[in-house]
């Protein structure tokens, strides 16, 4: 058994209350996560889990092996990138071009983190809602939310999920009430996110139904972060995002609406010139931000340990 296998399942098992949804996050069937459940139960001579038709949940051992279990699965996350980057002298200019809140709120960060492991790097960090071309911009790799174009020349890898979802202030939805359906936010105030392919329609999905609401925008911006801002001053029902909204959401400042119901799921991806061979800064940096987003990344296992995801 690779235990340190069985033991990410767990956690993610832990995280997500089902075997499924865990098995979809981490790419693998159901069967492989209840595989490595046993096995790793067996190795430890304990039951972990709760098995009910409903819900995965935590037995008191399995609670108390969460946390120092949690603590060695990242420990272990960290060393392989220790080892993946050693030895790499990778030096000179790479050009990203990202969204302007990913951007700023997370790429950065993760950006100065692997410039401090390549010092010799020299990045150049645009960011821009604006789906520009990496080719005619000139730029070694571009993040996008969905928009994928279909380009020969381009290499596409899927770094993280972008969930939408919708929320308001607790002030807003005292003074205007809480929609019961999405029929209902032609009362609202709506926020809007101009860059929505679908135009001024929101989509959603709810054990199978789908439903499309035509809204008219009471406010719309082309960045997130503006509309993020005036929903926290009581403007209405904003069409938000989890790695923009999560610490809003933890603290009481924004609440979800509709949380019954799903918005359209994007991804995070990176593209890349599809070269015959990629340049090994490229290539690095893309495989140190999946390490940093994957399986979940840091904002939804946020919501997650709090029950709002």
């Amino acid at each position: 058994m690779d235990q340190l296998k069985a033991m990410e399942i767990f956690v993610e098992v832990a995280r997500q209350r089902s075997f499924s949804a865990a098995g979809r996050h981490l790419g693998i069937s159901r069967a492989v996560v209840s595989k490595h459940i046993m096995q790793l139960e067996a190795e430890l001579g304990a039951r972990l889990l709760h098995r009910s038709t409903r819900e995965v949940s935590l037995t008191e051992l399995g609670q108390a092996y969460l946390e120092p279990c949690s603590a060695s699965v990242e420990h272990a996350r960290q060393a392989r990138l220790v080892v993946s980057q050693a030895g790499n002298e990778l030096a000179g200019g790479i050009r990203i071009q990202a969204p302007n809140s990913f951007g700023s709120d997370w790429l950065a960060d993760a950006l100065a983190r692997f410039t401090l492991l390549h010092p010799m790097l020299q990045p150049t960090l645009h960011v821009d809602d604006n789906l520009l071309d990496p080719f005619k911009h000139g730029f070694d790799l571009s993040i996008r939310v969905g928009g994928i174009p279909d380009s020969p020349g381009l290499h596409a890898r899927r770094l993280a999920p972008c969930r939408g979802l919708l929320c308001a202030s607790p002030a807003y939805l005292a003074e205007h009430g809480m929609p019961a359906h999405p029929t209902e936010l032609n009362r609202h105030r709506c926020l809007h996110f101009s860059h929505l392919t679908q135009g001024n329609t929101w989509h959603f999905e709810r054990d199978g139904e789908t439903l499309a609401v035509d809204i008219t925008p009471g406010f719309a911006s082309n960045n997130g972060k503006v509309l993020h801002q005036a929903a926290l001053r009581g403007l209405g029902i904003v069409y938000d995002t989890t790695f923009l909204a999560w610490r809003d959401l933890i603290e009481g400042n924004l609440v979800t609406v509709l949380p019954d119901w799903n918005l359209p799921l994007n991804d995070f991806t990176a593209l890349y010139p599809a070269t015959r061979k990629v340049s090994p800064k490229v290539r690095a940096l893309i495989d140190f931000l999946v390490e940093e987003y994957q399986p979940v990344p840091e904002w939804d296992r946020a919501l997650l340990a709090t029950g709002l995801l």
